[in-house]
């Protein structure tokens, strides 16, 4: 592929971009020196999986791959420890050591059904920041003043509503752009909302010497309720290691808009076939429901194996539209004695807390032998065959 192919497809569906000239001028020298470039991508480890919304920019980064480049994947685990706000009015709570090592190791797990390990260099943040002396983060720290930090946009806004902002926070964006220095990065990707911290790694580089990285956005896909980005807190995801049956329903609740910000971003259809899609759509041709059925059969195939994505569609005609009950609903044994509905719901794994399963019965989530309980001092006697279902796609047949 030639320069201008390999530029027109490595910048398809970007926001940001800084700049298209200074990337091509990269990937001519790269060409004539043999070589590939150095993606940079970082990693937050304060939560363990990954869902659909870390997938648009790891599409990204495989499309770099793809062409023949090197994708240095920064786990942050030292900043990990740190905290930091992300464009939200407060910081992330810092991270134990052993947190941040277990949740990096299922990171790095799931992050290589996406990208060719061949093809990536993983790396911790640690091994640099970790030896820094104090009297180094003073000198780091002399290469950024305050105004340029207060023209971050959260920053600006919290120091403008007279919201605290710890030093703490400061700091993190640089040591986050010093990361680009020590790994020599040529491209750095991220969310629209890391647009400030890339944009400080292009500066710090050039104050140690290095040629800027190129700096490419790319946007925060909304999650399953429409509205707030993609994120496991807010419990509008779709986890890239879930069950096909559970991935599958999660997709079936999207919204028609925005199914096709999925076709988009998840599954990297060209534009052209989505409009082809829109516009049968629009005019009665296809249904929407047949569209959101493939979008959901081509996502599970993809991270749960080719062939899944017709199971977990033919599960959930099964389940929700003729009532009947999952072929591999999982069975749980229980003493024949009272057992209170709440302590059940948790017992089963359907709520992780007794808090949580309280809410559930309250907002009739729970049925009982398709039997809808709503008092959360209800007591139940397990018997042979009794079918817990718990919202819409957890179901449990007791034993005694």
């Amino acid at each position: 592929m030639n320069i201008e192919k390999q530029l027109e497809f490595l910048t398809a569906r970007h926001v940001d971009l800084f700049s298209a000239d200074e990337l091509k001028k990269k990937l001519e020298i790269a060409a004539k020196e043999g070589r590939g470039l150095r993606i940079k991508y970082g990693a937050d480890p304060s939560a363990p999986d990954i869902h659909l919304g870390h997938v648009v920019g790891l599409n990204k980064l495989r499309e770099f791959q793809d062409m023949g480049h090197t994708v240095v994947f920064i786990i942050g685990d030292f900043t990990g420890m740190i905290g930091d706000p992300s464009g939200k009015s407060a910081t992330r709570p810092a991270l134990s050591k052993e947190q941040v090592a277990v949740n990096a190791e299922s990171y790095k797990k799931q992050v290589f059904k996406i990208l060719d390990p061949e093809k990536t260099e993983v790396r911790f943040n640690s091994e640099w920041l970790g030896k820094m002396k104090f009297e180094d983060v003073i000198r780091l720290s002399a290469h950024v003043t305050v105004a340029q930090l207060l023209a971050r946009d959260d920053f600006s806004k919290r120091y403008g509503a007279n919201q605290p902002i710890s030093l703490v926070e400061f700091l993190y964006p640089l040591v986050q752009a010093y990361d680009s220095v020590m790994v020599e990065a040529d491209v750095e990707l991220g969310g629209t909302d890391q647009l400030f911290n890339l944009l400080l790694g292009r500066e710090l580089q050039k104050i140690y010497g290095q040629y800027p990285q190129v700096v490419m956005t790319l946007p925060l896909i909304e999650g399953l309720d429409g509205v707030k980005k993609m994120s496991k807190s807010l419990n509008n995801y779709v986890g890239i290691d879930e069950s096909a049956k559970e991935m599958f329903g999660k997709i079936m609740s999207v919204s028609d808009e925005l199914m096709w910000k999925y076709f988009l971003y998840i599954l990297c259809r060209q534009p052209e076939e989505i409009e082809a899609m829109q516009a049968n759509v629009a005019s009665g041709e296809l249904h929407p429901r047949a569209v959101k059925d493939e979008l959901g059969r081509c996502v599970v195939d993809r991270f749960c194996g080719e062939g899944e994505g017709v199971k977990a569609a033919e599960e959930f005609v099964r389940i929700f539209a003729q009532k009947e009950l999952p072929a591999d609903m999982p069975e749980v044994k229980l003493p024949a004695e009272e057992i209170g509905l709440i302590q059940l719901v948790v017992q089963v794994g359907f709520a992780s807390s007794n808090g949580e399963a309280r809410r559930l019965i309250q907002q009739g989530g729970v049925r009982i032998d398709d039997e809808q309980i709503t008092d959360i001092k209800a007591e139940i006697t397990p018997a042979d065959g009794m079918i817990l279902k718990v919202g819409k796609r957890k179901f449990a047949r007791l034993t005694v």
